[in-house]
């Protein structure tokens, strides 16, 4: 695969994932006592993880935080993490909150009591401490952008990218596109014909922000062109004979 550093494949821990998603979330859903809303823009999270709702003054959610006792699990929330490029199966993860409402002024306080998040990989239950510790990802926010940007404008550098991807999982390969990019690495999306698959390329060192971002990329990208030289060509470029 062109270089050894590629075999450090580091990734968010669950909690960190979580956060992230909650943090990216537009939109959920929730169910409660039998009802089911759907809210877009609606939401925000507290430093501990706490979910802010502003609902409407004929919302059920209302009549659950008012009659249900205190801290006992009355409603389950769901975030979807979708992929914001054109790949298929876009939803990346999905991250569901158990817990209860509470009436705090005009807006209901939801306190979580599980969390789970199910990734391809499999489905995680996260640790509440962790959870409520947990910052998320510092590149979510920027996330959707750079990643529009890389498939719109940089399709060349995909491509380029692909040399540090193991042929096997090139195989019958018929497009490939960024999927996920955060702090530890960027994930390609190998669709084929009938079936696809994800390969994570890690960086040499976590990235903080967009320009320490920039830079990992740069160097997966000279990664990426080294690897294409013919070994006899790479062998005597280290030798310092080119």
């Amino acid at each position: 695969m062109g270089d050894d550093s590629h075999s450090w494949t580091a990734a968010p821990a669950a909690a960190e994932r979580a956060r992230s998603v909650l943090a990216a979330a537009w939109s959920c859903s929730v169910t409660a006592e039998g009802t089911r809303e759907e809210l877009v823009g609606a939401h925000t999270v507290g430093e501990d993880g706490r979910v802010v709702v502003e609902v409407p003054e004929d919302s059920a959610l209302l009549a659950v935080a008012i009659c249900v006792p205190r801290g006992e699990p009355s409603a389950v929330l769901e975030f979807a993490d979708a992929a914001p490029v054109p790949v298929r199966d876009r939803i990346r993860s999905r991250l569901w909150l158990a817990g209860w409402f509470a009436v705090e002024g005009e807006r209901l306080v939801f306190t979580p009591t599980r969390v789970v998040l199910r990734q391809p990989s499999g489905s995680v239950v996260v640790d509440l401490d962790e959870f409520a510790a947990a910052v998320p990802d510092p590149l979510t926010t920027a996330e959707a952008r750079l990643l529009t940007h890389l498939s719109d404008c940089h399709a060349d550098a995909v491509e380029r990218l692909t040399r540090l991807v193991d042929s096997d999982s090139l195989h019958g390969a018929v497009r490939v596109q960024p999927l996920a990019v955060d702090r530890h690495g960027l994930t390609l999306r190998i669709e084929r014909a009938r079936t696809h698959g994800d390969v994570r390329l890690a960086f040499h060192a976590p990235a903080d922000d967009v320009a320490q971002l920039t830079e990992r990329m740069h160097v997966l990208l000279g990664q990426a062109t080294a690897a294409s030289c013919p070994r006899a060509l790479q062998r005597q470029r280290t030798d310092g004979d080119g």
